[in-house]
């Protein structure tokens, strides 16, 4: 049996109203889908433990997270959130983000670790934003600085919108490169400066994407030399997607993660992997994008 670890908790899949745009049950799919089809087994998946509340004031504002916790947001910063808050709400976010920590330091000993969820990257330090609350890369992050496990380090954001909590908050720290593939026109429509940002032109395809990954993200590991990298594999990338404004095919973006994992393998960098997005109106096509992930981390990686 391979040795790939995956965070994974039921409180991941949060209750939300019947017709809501956020798909949560993807959540709840994936992993049976991993399981079922014999990707994984039950023994590849742990349950993360409790978040200590040091490790996420590294990252945000202790003034943010005491009204976050407090649930003294105003309905301004609530209605920016997109989800209705809750106690249970934020104890799964804290659960999201010790899921991405405890994957990390899985991944400095496997090689890969992933996390069924996560990938936050529109939570900012002192605020958040579309469905992001705690950045989970972000604090990760940090985390493996602070406590020496790392010196520099990459987040590599392959969503369909631009990563712009990540880029404001490591916009001063020379530690953390911060790279965002996105579509041009795609939300966040006023958007951060990351250290590399390349917008995508609407409607691109397999040819045209892979090309531009292929090319510059070697360039950017070659020039920044990180010793870990943070990937956020969305597949909001995916033709028809609702919130995405590209036309990649479930294959292409197997390709992509394949591509990133393989030169990780090669170069002998250790890689934590957060799914991030995917909203296309079949959810089997999420599930399947997102499997494809795991699937290509056990092939290269064991």
């Amino acid at each position: 049996m391979n040795m790939l670890k995956i965070a994974n908790d039921i409180i991941y899949n949060h209750p939300l109203k019947e017709g809501h745009r956020f798909p949560m049950i993807k959540y709840k799919l994936l992993p049976e889908y991993l399981v079922r089809e014999g990707i994984c087994s039950f023994s590849n998946f742990f349950v993360p433990g409790r978040i200590s509340e040091e490790h996420i004031l590294l990252t945000h504002d202790k003034n943010y997270y005491t009204k976050l916790i407090g649930l003294k947001l105003n309905e301004k910063e609530l209605r920016a959130i997109g989800f209705p808050m809750s106690i249970d709400l934020i104890e799964r976010e804290k659960k999201i983000v010790q899921g991405t920590i405890e994957s990390a330091l899985n991944s400095l000993k496997y090689g890969v670790s992933l996390n069924i969820a996560g990938g936050t990257h529109h939570a900012f330090s002192n605020r958040a934003e579309a469905f992001c609350i705690l950045n989970d890369q972000a604090i990760a992050a940090n985390f493996l600085i602070h406590n020496k496990f790392c010196r520099r380090i990459l987040i590599l954001d392959l969503d369909v919108h631009q990563g712009n909590g990540t880029a404001e908050i490591f916009k001063d720290n020379k530690s953390v490169f911060t790279a965002s593939f996105h579509g041009e026109k795609n939300y966040p429509f006023r958007k951060e400066k990351s250290d590399y940002d390349y917008g995508f032109c609407d409607g691109v395809n397999d040819k045209e994407y892979l090309k531009v990954i292929k090319y510059e993200v070697p360039k950017i590991i070659d020039r920044f030399h990180p010793d870990f990298i943070f990937y956020l594999s969305g597949v909001d990338i995916l033709e028809n997607d609702k919130l995405g404004k590209l036309s990649v095919s479930i294959d292409g973006c197997s390709e992509r993660d394949n591509f990133i994992l393989n030169y990780c393998k090669t170069n002998d960098i250790p890689i934590q992997i957060s799914m991030g997005g995917g909203y296309s109106p079949n959810i089997n096509n999420i599930v399947k994008a997102h499997a494809n992930t795991f699937i290509q981390a056990i092939e290269i990686f064991f």
